[in-house]
């Protein structure tokens, strides 16, 4: 059996302590859906709160081939992020792009960099497979998640004014993407 090896979010190793990205396993479906369910919060969120028993986190359409998953050194096997990436629609005209539908940190490791390696790594598995674009939604208060994309250089491409009706107030569904492979 191969030996797994971790996606390589830049050209230069990870630093001592980085989070390290892999592709998610059927065996991180419980711990997957438990790190959903305890960072659920409307400020990200459009679903209701997941009430135990958790649902099954990996669904037909979206299996752990759409996810990677994100350890720290000092817990290996131990899931604290996970990023799901999926095409972005199931039709020819648009098999170049791919949308993150989903990200979640674990709090206890928030601000050592979890999501970004998850960006990263996306973006490095988006060009490895040729895709051109990359394509986000993210609610409009979510300020910290807005600042993280734009950091990595996604761009707002559109705002849906108060799609979202959440904590009895209207929100701003936002629309970014990424060009991350310009070859023809």
């Amino acid at each position: 059996m191969p030996t797994e090896q971790p996606i390589a979010a830049s050209a230069h190793p990870p630093a001592p302590g980085a989070p390290l990205v892999r592709p998610a396993r059927a065996g991180d479906e419980s711990a997957l859906a438990a790190l959903d369910a305890a960072t659920w919060s409307t400020l990200h969120a459009i679903t209701p709160r997941p009430v135990p028993p958790l649902p099954s986190f990996f669904r037909p359409e979206r299996g752990p081939e759409a996810h990677l998953v994100a350890e720290v050194p000092e817990n290996p096997g131990h899931p604290v992020g996970y990023l799901r990436l999926v095409p972005s629609i199931p039709l020819p005209a648009n098999a170049h792009v791919r949308a993150i539908q989903g990200l979640a940190v674990d709090p206890a490791v928030r601000g050592r960099g979890v999501a970004r390696a998850l960006l990263r790594a996306a973006v490095a598995r988006c060009r490895a497979e040729g895709a051109r674009r990359l394509t986000l939604r993210v609610l409009g208060h979510n300020t910290p998640a807005r600042r993280l994309y734009e950091s990595e250089g996604f761009a707002v491409e559109g705002v849906l004014p108060g799609e979202m009706y959440l904590d009895g107030a209207y929100v701003d569904d936002v629309l970014m993407g990424l060009v991350v492979h310009t070859e023809e």
